[in-house]
């Protein structure tokens, strides 16, 4: 009987401690979730065109889709990728390349974390016509290697 009631103590303590942990996690969790930059007056904000292609540069964290990919979307869909260094050939040649994202795929993982409560996500976008040019995403600012990370570069519609 006492060790049963040492034990419930013990995991009492422990839940306790587990809720104590959460709360000041919920207290100290940053609030730099920066919106995407806004479209120059009077330009619309940028919405998926049916064809694009871009260069990818997915970096930091620990996940498979790491390296430099040179993209075609079509119809919403990736229809060509290239890697462009050694990271993202390794990657294409482990048929991950359906791990290969769309601009809309970026922006909607990106919105995702933020409704999720990510502690940091950080839009950019071209001045010009507003597709994104950058994406940031920490969900835990204290985990490591849980950062998602993009560049986009060489953009052109059509």
């Amino acid at each position: 009987m006492r060790i049963r009631n040492a034990l419930y103590g013990i995991a009492a303590v422990a839940a306790l401690g587990g809720c104590a942990n959460q709360a000041a996690n919920q207290t100290t969790k940053q609030t730099d979730v920066v919106a995407a930059a806004p479209a120059p007056a009077g330009s619309p904000a940028w919405t998926e065109p049916p064809s694009y292609k871009f260069t990818l540069t997915s970096s930091c964290g620990e996940r498979a889709l790491i390296g430099r990919f040179k993209v075609t979307v079509s119809q919403g869909f990736v229809t060509r990728d290239e890697g462009l260094d050694d990271a993202a050939r390794r990657a294409l040649m482990l048929r991950l390349s359906k791990l290969v994202p769309t601009l809309g795929e970026l922006k909607a993982e990106a919105d995702t974390a933020r409704k999720e409560g990510a502690d940091q996500v950080v839009v950019e976008v071209d001045p010009v016509d507003g597709h994104p040019t950058s994406i940031r995403i920490d969900p835990q600012a204290n985990a490591m290697d849980d950062e998602s990370c993009y560049d986009i570069s060489d953009y052109s519609a059509g």
